[in-house]
């Protein structure tokens, strides 16, 4: 039937995010793979950035807990959920509050961050493809283009799902990601194209996950 959508349509360019009841619910194996892995690169001392998406707000089971390291975050559920461990020095970036969603990503949000330095940030997004990562809005394009530009480090998490998927706003170009993360369900086509622009891709084990694996072109 014309304009039937088929089971691999990617979404719309403008697929805004889910609210946070259903992004903070229990992830799939391969999400928590990623997330795992993503966490155990974090060392004692350490600064990081984590966003408030769904893959991002996985993290915080796996986070270590016998080191001393610091978080900043722009999403109030990921504040509340740090904020009383003792390991951890927790900031929250400030900006306006939105009748949906729980995370600040105003122009406030984006000179509080620029105002950081981070040894890691964890960056995603709807789609990241040749063009980079995308997303949504031009608000959360922006948000992510600021970590990236303060982080020493740029970690991106790519569940398979959101491999060659090109939303509305590009963030970042390839060339700004030192590390992408996904799972052993990603094309193989997309990580050969995104491997040509230099960039390292580690796939996350779902039986070992905090082990992962370098992904080597034959």
């Amino acid at each position: 039937m014309r304009g039937a959508i088929s089971p691999t349509t990617p979404p719309k360019v403008r697929t805004l995010a889910q609210p946070k009841t259903i992004r903070y619910q229990n992830a799939a194996d391969h999400q928590n793979a990623i997330s795992r892995y993503a966490a155990s690169l974090i060392q004692k001392n350490d600064t990081v950035f984590i966003g408030g998406a769904g893959i991002q707000f996985g993290m915080l089971k796996y986070l270590p807990s016998d080191i001393p390291f610091t978080i900043v975050t722009n999403s109030l559920t990921i504040a509340e959920s740090i904020r009383n461990f003792s390991h951890i020095e927790a900031y929250l970036v400030g900006g306006k509050l939105r009748a949906v969603g729980d995370s600040m990503i105003d122009t406030i949000a984006f000179e509080m961050i620029k105002k950081f330095n981070f040894d890691i940030g964890f960056i995603t997004g709807g789609g990241i493809a040749l063009n980079g990562i995308s997303t949504a809005t031009p608000e959360g394009a922006a948000l992510t283009r600021a970590v990236s530009e303060v982080s020493r480090l740029s970690v991106c998490l790519a569940p398979h799902e959101k491999m060659g998927v090109q939303m509305f706003a590009t963030s970042i170009p390839l060339q700004s990601i030192d590390l992408l993360i996904t799972d052993q369900g990603a094309p193989e086509k997309t990580i050969r194209e995104i491997e040509s622009r230099n960039v390292k891709i580690m796939i996350a084990d779902e039986e070992y996950p905090e082990k992962g694996a370098n992904h080597e072109a034959d």
